[in-house]
């Protein structure tokens, strides 16, 4: 306990001896005293920002991505909401668009936007090209919704053997948490038959520029 309090107390211990050392001698190195405290403070804030696992992904991180399910699958959303998976990598390549944020992205149903909507890694996931959210209703049905809702926010959990699993932000079943799965068939399960543990919950974020590339 005592080590853990003091790798997370030193640096605030250095700043503060180093703010008192700098109001002392009044300039260092030809800069005003507030430059150098806002320089000292900018620097004590970055220590801590990579302290913390997930405030890299605050502010409203945006990334996009597909989902590559361990059990095979690309996970889609189509333009009417339904959620599944597909095999089919040539689809996945057929349609490109150009956006002023994004880039060159591909346009298809397994491009996902995820977006931080708060910290501790939650997410809302949406479909680029059928700009549908993914959430998951009371009894953990994934289905496909236009507006956003707390309904639409997953908390991302990175798991030991390097996958990611998405587990429902606002829901539970009984106390368990409930997963983003797909099923050996590609078919989206119920959040109440979904564990951690299981594969179907697996998943790999996979980054369309870099698969572009290797395609190109």
């Amino acid at each position: 306990m005592h080590k853990w309090v003091w790798g997370w107390t030193r640096p605030d211990l250095l700043c503060g001896l180093y703010l008192r050392l700098l109001l002392w001698m009044g300039v260092v190195g030809g800069a005003t005293v507030d430059q150098s405290i806002e320089r000292v403070l900018s620097n004590c804030s970055k220590h801590e920002r990579y302290t913390r696992n997930y405030d890299y992904m605050e502010g409203g991180d945006v990334r996009i991505r597909r989902l590559y399910s361990r059990t095979q699958w690309f996970l889609t959303i189509d333009e009417h909401g339904n959620i599944s998976g597909t095999q089919d990598a040539s689809n996945y390549y057929s349609e490109h668009t150009r956006s002023h944020t994004l880039g060159t992205v591909c346009l298809d149903n397994g491009v996902l936007e995820m977006r931080t909507v708060s910290e501790g890694g939650v997410l809302a996931i949406k479909g680029v090209k059928s700009q549908y959210y993914i959430s998951m209703s009371r009894t953990g049905i994934l289905q496909g919704k236009k507006d956003y809702s707390d309904m639409c926010n997953f908390k991302e959990v990175f798991l030991e053997n390097y996958y990611t699993a998405y587990l429902s932000e606002k829901w539970t079943k009984r106390g368990r948490e409930m997963f983003i799965s797909l099923s050996q068939k590609g078919r989206p399960l119920r959040g109440k038959k979904t564990r951690k543990e299981n594969v179907a919950a697996h998943f790999i974020p996979r980054k369309c520029q870099e698969d572009d590339k290797t395609l190109a």
